[in-house]
């Protein structure tokens, strides 16, 4: 079936300026969620921390995705929807640090208009498609809307309960019916904008990493955290460099192949679901680092030597799992895949022994093997392919 795409004084290929000012606010809204990993670094605060940017990610993918395959969406048009965004995601992030807490009901507020925001662009888009697309919609966005409006009334923990209930119902409709919802939607999915989007918001959520490390060094003010802020920021460039070198350019290839297979769940998997687990990994990072610079003379607390070490495998291990969908072979993948994660979770047990300066030390050190030996791979594939 083919679709005719009216005309848009916008280009759908790439992201659009108000886009890009959303972002920010969503990286505030992270960065506020990050904060509790600072004030209470336990297995507790992680726990939080994962189940809150559940649902802040889980909104961003959507409204991304949404977007994308919108590209009759006038600029105007783009602008108004990015602002009604934004004030639900400012709502949220004014409430993170208390959203287990007595801002709960601001939290729910927030990813309540967001989908309201959401159901209003899928009925423009998809409402005409029939019964089935209707109910899709009303459920997707609308009832979940109101599951998280009714929690904001319901005592804890039942609240909570309910948004969880949201959002596994949104996973179970993307999972069971998007075969049959995207069957008209592969030719208005453009992989350029999907690349682009997903490759500059882990720019700025790199940067909110850049920054809470400046205001651990400025607030500790010492030779000692100077120069593990250095080796921090070391660090959060190593990650950068592996993923604009290698994976960016890999993202749209890989979405390239599988539209052209019209492989909806691969689609799904590297857009939706596993970017998750690889900012997850980054801004735990984040914490780790600034905790580091802080006591650099002590070893890192359990959790946050988990989140170090582990926070970096995730990454690791989240791009060979991307590369995978995207059809890499097994032995490509694990040449650089196995090393990467292996030497990344050493950092665990070695972080909760040593002073936290060394473990970024290691952990600087284990980058700077990665990533050479990701160069030389790179490069005979690239050497291969040419002849």
């Amino acid at each position: 079936m083919t679709i005719r795409l009216p005309v848009s004084d916008r280009d759908p290929s790439r992201a659009d300026w108000m886009e890009l000012f959303f972002d920010l606010i969503f990286v505030a809204l992270v960065g506020q969620l990050a904060h509790g990993l600072h004030a209470h670094p336990g297995f507790a605060a992680i726990g939080v921390f994962l189940a809150l940017f559940a649902a802040v990610w889980w909104s961003w993918a959507n409204l991304t995705f949404v977007v994308d395959v919108s590209p009759q969406l006038t600029r105007r048009g783009l602008s108004l929807v990015m602002l009604a965004a934004m004030f639900a995601v400012g709502a949220m992030a004014v409430a993170a640090p208390e959203a287990i807490g007595e801002r709960a009901w601001l939290f729910a507020a927030g990813n309540a208009a967001i989908r309201i925001v959401l159901l209003a662009v899928w009925m423009r888009l998809s409402w005409r498609d029939g019964v089935a697309s209707r109910i899709r919609i009303s459920s997707y966005n609308g009832f979940t809307a109101v599951l998280w409006l009714v929690s904001i009334w319901v005592p804890e923990p039942a609240g909570y309960v309910l948004w969880a209930v949201a959002i596994a119902l949104e996973v179970i409709l993307l999972v069971t019916t998007a075969s049959r919802w995207s069957s008209g939607r592969f030719e208005t999915l453009n992989v350029e904008h999907l690349s682009e989007r997903f490759g500059l918001l882990v720019i700025i959520v790199l940067g909110e990493s850049v920054l809470s490390m400046v205001a651990a060094v400025s607030e500790a003010w010492t030779v000692a955290a100077g120069v593990v802020g250095f080796l921090g920021l070391v660090t959060v460039a190593l990650l950068a460099w592996s993923f604009f070198l290698f994976g960016v350019d890999a993202m749209q290839a890989g979405l390239v192949r599988l539209r052209e297979r019209r492989d909806v769940r691969g689609i799904r998997d590297t857009v939706a679901f596993l970017p998750f687990v690889l900012l997850a990994g980054v801004t735990a990072v984040s914490a780790a680092l600034a905790e580091a610079i802080a006591h650099p003379f002590e070893p890192l607390p359990p959790a946050l030597a988990v989140c170090l070490g582990g926070g970096i495998a995730l990454y690791y291990a989240t791009n060979a799992a991307i590369s995978r969908r995207y059809g890499d072979p097994w032995p490509v993948v694990l040449r650089w895949g196995v090393p990467a994660v292996v030497l990344s979770l050493l950092l665990v047990p070695i972080g909760v022994v040593v002073p936290a300066a060394a473990t970024v030390a290691c952990a600087v050190v284990a980058l700077g093997y990665v990533i050479p030996h990701a160069e030389v791979s790179a490069r005979r594939r690239a050497r291969a392919a040419r002849a």
